[in-house]
């Protein structure tokens, strides 16, 4: 593997450019820790604003009118519509499980069908959340089961 790094000039914005003759699991790791990186948010609790990694975030939670991200280190409010979360953490291991949940996939610990075709899912901090079943396909393809 080369790797080459350049200075861009004034007024240029920082870029990356992989090129591979094909993308394999270690590439995309890469690519995942460089997006992630990157990819930060705000999350609210009583008067602090605390810097949130979204790998850290185990789900997102729209409760009346107001999303939460839920983490190993605690509850917090993020100030952006799950729709908004959807669109920009899609491409990572963030994937729409309810019309009320986001859930990251790597943070699942195993799934289990139950009723009406749903799929609980018990996460890695030994939370349970409920995939509905619309969602379902989605989540399996995403899988690669």
């Amino acid at each position: 593997m080369k790797i080459t790094i350049e200075t861009p000039l004034p007024g240029q914005e920082d870029e990356i450019i992989v090129r591979c003759t094909a993308l394999d699991e270690g590439l995309m790791r890469l690519i995942y820790a460089l997006k992630t990186q990157q990819d930060k948010m705000m999350g609210y609790v009583e008067d602090k604003i605390v810097k949130l990694e979204p790998g850290e975030v185990f789900y997102f939670e729209s409760v009346d009118n107001k999303v939460f991200a839920y983490t190993d280190k605690g509850v917090y409010e993020v100030r952006r519509k799950l729709y908004e979360i959807e669109e920009e953490y899609g491409h990572m291991d963030f994937l729409r499980i309810s019309k009320s949940s986001i859930v990251n996939i790597a943070k699942i610990a195993y799934l289990k069908p139950i009723f009406n075709g749903r799929f609980e899912a018990k996460l890695k901090n030994d939370e349970k959340i409920i995939i509905s079943r619309q969602y379902i396909p989605e989540l399996k393809k995403k899988l690669g089961i």
